[in-house]
């Protein structure tokens, strides 16, 4: 029995969890900021014009081209309650979450009855029972397939919920799992906020879902997570997040983030990269969350003098805003579908509210 056991432990050791397939779901409303414009300058008029001018110059310098919305903009911009609202939210994130397992699912040739594990991911809508039991009956997955709704984690939550799949299939061999995040900032916008909070969140935030399937099979590919960790900012709980108004979830968001993510950095990075037996020179592929511009801007002036590009984070945070939990998986399919070489390494990398920063270290 003790040799069995001991046989046990070094197989669990020695076994490995790889992602082997990822895929978004757009919405089905979009529009490029400059036709969003017409609908600010309605919402707008009666502030007054210097106020309206550094709106709109704020939208057209966010970084964000286009974004993709669970509605169209006439009802973003339309009075509606919070029960309207999240009514609207819990009917769509369902049909999103549906799509991009699917998806999923297909780039890994498997099937819903194939995992063993869910992982739903959403902040920005509050839904009881959370969105995986809609799924499960949807595509009629295994009834004894184990849930995990992941609510209150924000933008670091794709990450969260990919190193809490890691975690399961690490201690159970031979199983799947699927992390499926949806998020829909733009239900959250509140319309009677006039807060520069409120704005900054409207001209960078995006709607959108994407799922990441994992795999403790041998014969299963794709990378594999060499290691993860969560980071935690002392006393910065009050940095990031939503506050529960008569309206909605209104944004909390300090505009000292980025100073604060580029204070920690080093922090974050190297000793996660040095008890792995590497550097940040050893790292091919930054597979970061694009917050905004300047959290991209503070990242890029970290790395680019390593010769290292965050250009995926970049046309992901230009094509589809930030799209919190999500936003991270849409620069991770970027990669997956380049398909990097044998034994190249990736750093996934996202922040939310807590305030902590979440890795995981990636081989091919």
């Amino acid at each position: 029995m003790g040799i069995s056991f001991s046989v046990d432990l070094e197989a669990q050791e020695h076994m490995s969890v790889k992602i082997t397939g990822v895929a978004k779901q757009l919405p089905k409303y979009t529009r490029e900021t400059k036709d969003i414009i017409p609908y600010l300058n309605i919402w707008l008029s009666g502030q007054e014009e210097r106020f309206q001018r550094k709106v709109i110059k704020l939208f057209e310098n966010a970084g964000v081209d286009r974004r993709y919305s669970i509605m169209d903009a006439e009802e973003v911009f339309t009075k509606t309650s919070f029960e309207e609202k999240n009514n609207i939210y819990a009917r769509e994130v369902v049909k999103l979450a549906e799509q991009s397992l699917i998806k999923a699912l297909e780039k890994a040739h498997l099937k819903s009855t194939d995992i063993d594990y869910i992982i739903t991911v959403s902040c920005t809508g509050i839904m009881i029972p959370s969105m995986d039991a809609y799924l499960i009956n949807n595509l009629k997955m295994k009834q004894d397939v184990i849930r995990l709704p992941v609510t209150e984690m924000g933008c670091a939550a794709g990450v969260s919920g990919i190193i809490y799949a890691k975690n399961f299939l690490k201690a159970n061999p031979n199983k799947r799992a699927v992390v499926i995040a949806v998020e829909s900032p733009t239900a959250t916008f509140q319309l009677d906020d006039y807060s520069m909070v409120n704005i900054v969140s409207a001209a960078i935030f995006g709607d959108g879902a994407s799922s990441v399937i994992l795999s403790s099979y041998d014969n299963e590919e794709g990378p594999e997570i060499i290691d993860e960790a969560m980071y935690h900012f002392y006393d910065a709980e009050t940095m990031m997040g939503f506050k529960l108004v008569n309206t909605g979830l209104q944004m909390i968001l300090d505009k000292a983030v980025p100073e604060t993510i580029a204070a920690h950095f080093p922090n974050i990075v190297h000793p996660f990269l040095k008890r792995n037996g590497m550097t940040i020179e050893d790292v091919d592929h930054l597979i970061f969350h694009p917050g905004g511009k300047k959290i991209v801007q503070t990242v890029e002036d970290l790395f680019g003098s390593l010769g290292k590009n965050i250009n995926d984070t970049k046309d992901v945070l230009k094509l589809y805003g930030n799209m919190s939990s999500a936003t991270v998986l849409y620069v991770l399919e970027r990669f997956m579908d380049k398909q990097p070489a044998k034994g190249e390494k990736g750093l996934m990398l996202s922040f939310g509210p807590g305030f902590s920063a979440q890795r995981i270290l990636l081989e091919w």
